[in-house]
């Protein structure tokens, strides 16, 4: 793993034990990580401050820097773009609730070529098959470009796509910008790569588990969506 070149980062938001569980796989890959502690619980909080001390993790969190309610993303990206242009580094995302494996970073970072935007690996359940986000995936064959979104569930953003688009431009409204950024990663002329044969756990909404109301009770889920003005996209 070369570090220099790539920056990993997970935005958290409580979800204690499939946090732990995603950063111990990352520090077990030998990379270096910085968690954004959006506003999290004291208790889980101050874990992941523990978690700092035991592993060498860097912990950002956020409501030392601002005031303003999670979600917090748009201050993440910022802040890590910020970061990497000044180190000419590739940006890496890892969501707390996805387990990469050893070669995960190798395997985006071998992508890398000019013109690519972004580098996802697919996500996957425990029994291996092909899950939220990337569903429409199960009938692909190979890695490929990709035509359609990616999350950033673990998502490699290039420093040329970092160079290109601002992320101080994105919309103070909305909640969550992967769909956003992997659109204009495409206007720009870039290509998206989905890597079927990089795949990691993911166990979806962990952290923010209101959102599986869209799969058990929608009409639920929607009326919280836009009466509560929640997960904007």
């Amino acid at each position: 793993m070369v570090n220099d070149h790539i920056d990993i980062i997970m935005p958290v938001k409580d979800s204690p034990l499939t946090t732990e569980e995603a950063i111990r796989a990352i520090v077990k890959s030998g990379a270096s990580l910085r968690v954004y502690d959006d506003f999290s619980a004291p208790e889980n909080a101050e874990r992941l401050d523990q978690l700092r001390d035991e592993t060498g993790i860097e912990v950002v969190h956020i409501s030392k820097h601002t005031e303003h309610p999670s979600p917090n993303y748009r201050f993440v990206l910022i802040d890590a773009q910020r970061k990497c242009l000044q180190r000419g580094a590739h940006l890496i995302i890892v969501e707390s609730d996805v387990v990469v494996q050893p070669d995960t970073f190798e395997r985006l970072i071998g992508a890398v070529q000019p013109g690519v935007g972004m580098i996802a690996a697919v996500t996957t359940d425990e029994q291996g098959q092909i899950n939220f986000p990337y569903e429409y995936a199960r009938t692909y064959r190979e890695d490929g470009v990709c035509r359609k979104r990616l999350s950033f569930c673990c998502t490699l953003l290039t420093n040329e796509l970092l160079q290109a688009y601002d992320f101080s431009q994105l919309d103070e409204t909305k909640n969550w910008y992967d769909v956003t950024i992997s659109h204009k990663s495409a206007e720009l002329g870039f290509e998206n790569i989905l890597q079927l044969s990089n795949p990691v756990l993911h166990r979806p909404h962990s952290s923010r588990p209101w959102k599986r109301l869209k799969y058990t009770n929608p009409l639920l889920y929607y009326w919280r969506k836009f009466t509560q003005r929640r997960d904007k996209i």
